[in-house]
């Protein structure tokens, strides 16, 4: 409320919020976001190619040697194999979590409220991740196709799932931030209401559950079973839905 009692209009705020919508600010933002997380998606795949061989020793103790990343070291064998695998693993799980956080700081750097936060976090993390599995098959000549498994995350439990799957959520991550970026700094407001982060929440819900569905048999030291992909299209078209409804709603 302002001093007489009237609401401030959404689109007032929106504009004040990015600087007056000035373009080149936004186009200088982004492309900053996008260099981010190609860079960061290289400095990832650079230490993937580190830790690959030193995984791939300790599993051929367990396992014949494959090229494959699967079956993952079950947690009694990662103890089984002493100290030094104990704290690698550990090391890990550490540096994702502190991937998520460099993303969600870099986006706050830039973003001027919430929802701009949002938009560059998804554009930050879509960049990265694409360029991420761009960056190993140069490295490493992996994954071979985009039906390959791979292991995603392992906070706070194991996400796996065919190279596709990661790939089309990045996608979809970097075509939302792009175009909800580019109608805020073009002054033309995009209200999110309750029922638009209901949509994209559960949207993301959906999406999680697939790339965990399996996470039990796969800690397990087991071979992903078929992945779920009418949960995961469920989750995509959800969120895809949500958004256009976003951009159409006044």
């Amino acid at each position: 409320m302002n001093a007489t009692g009237d609401a401030t209009p959404y689109r007032n705020n929106v504009e004040r919020d990015m600087n007056s919508a000035n373009p080149v600010r936004w186009k200088r933002q982004t492309l900053a976001i996008l260099l981010f997380g190609i860079s960061f998606g290289y400095v990832e795949a650079a230490v993937v190619t580190y830790l690959r061989p030193q995984f791939d020793a300790v599993r051929a103790t367990f396992a014949p040697p494959s090229h494959d990343l699967f079956p993952l070291l079950s947690p009694q064998q990662v103890r089984a194999a002493g100290p030094d695998m104990v704290r690698m693993v550990g090391t890990e799980v550490a540096r994702e979590a502190a991937t998520l956080v460099m993303l969600g700081a870099v986006a706050a750097a830039v973003g001027g409220n919430f929802r701009q936060w949002l938009a560059f976090l998804l554009l930050a993390f879509g960049a990265w991740d694409i360029s991420y599995y761009a960056f190993l098959k140069v490295l490493i000549d992996w994954p071979k196709s985009l039906l390959t498994w791979d292991i995603l995350f392992l906070i706070p439990v194991p996400w796996s799932a065919p190279v596709l799957a990661p790939a089309l959520v990045a996608l979809t991550m970097v075509g939302t931030g792009l175009v909800y970026l580019w109608r805020e700094s073009n002054g033309q407001a995009i209200p999110l209401r309750g029922v638009h982060w209901l949509g994209a929440c559960a949207g993301a819900l959906f999406i999680l559950a697939a790339f965990t569905w399996d996470y039990r048999n796969v800690m397990a030291g087991g071979m992903p079973k078929p992945f779920h992909w009418p949960l995961f299209a469920l989750g995509e078209l959800l969120w895809v839905m949500t958004f256009l409804h976003v951009l159409r709603a006044r």
